[in-house]
């Protein structure tokens, strides 16, 4: 079917550079750390640019790559995370954009190599559950871009072990709406380690919440 979420090359680029200003801005990333990929109609994809700040950063800095990794459109070079960005959309079609960032509480339990307990229904609902750990490979590395690919087969988002957080979504906006949600989440979760411990949810409110999140992917995703 035709995925209503999958959007013109002119809107993708407006919505990946407001998304790369949002993650300097809200502090989830410093420098030129982090990039940000939309998936526009037809399958090419919009990445943010390698080694620019986001400050910095215009639409005629954002580069288009086809669905194999051939730049189409940009002067510059793309993000050095363009494998796992291509990754993502080879392995799954639904997904239609993607955001990388470095988040500080996401990035403790990543350091940590620890997952990010679901003990907020909102998290179950938005993210499908808890967010795992991937095994470590080297930033840029095709084995990395397979290795996070292979967890969003009903989640969206994952830690990058000593590294970070990737989140995913139906769109531009969505992916940075859910790598907001870990962050705020992660922060949370800390803090109640802090104080004594995560207490669960608990069945049956866990697989309630988990069967929104599948219906919400299912059938308000999208994919052709």
């Amino acid at each position: 079917m035709t995925d209503p979420a999958r959007r013109s090359l002119a809107e993708v680029k407006e919505r990946v550079l407001d998304a790369g200003k949002t993650l300097y801005e809200r502090g989830l990333v410093e420098g030129t750390a982090g990039n940000v990929s939309g998936r526009v109609e037809g399958g090419n994809v919009v990445m943010t640019p390698s080694s620019l700040s986001y400050e910095e950063m215009t639409l005629d800095d954002l580069v288009v790559l086809q669905p194999d990794g051939t730049k189409v459109e940009g002067d510059r070079s793309p993000t050095s995370e363009k494998a796992l960005h291509l990754a993502v959309y080879r392995d799954h079609a639904d997904v239609q954009g993607v955001v990388h960032c470095h988040a500080k509480h996401a990035s403790m339990f990543a350091v940590a190599r620890m997952p990010i307990p679901a003990a907020i229904d909102e998290f179950i609902i938005y993210l499908g559950g808890d967010v795992a750990v991937c095994e470590y490979f080297p930033s840029g590395s095709d084995e990395l871009g397979d290795e996070v690919a292979r967890h969003f087969k009903d989640r969206s988002a994952a830690l990058m072990a000593n590294h970070g957080m990737v989140a995913i979504g139906k769109d531009v906006d969505d992916a940075m709406k859910n790598a907001m949600c870990v962050e705020h989440n992660a922060e949370i979760i800390w803090g109640a380690s802090l104080l004594g411990g995560v207490v669960p949810l608990g069945e049956p409110h866990v697989t309630n919440f988990t069967n929104i999140y599948g219906f919400i992917r299912e059938h308000m995703w999208g994919a052709e």
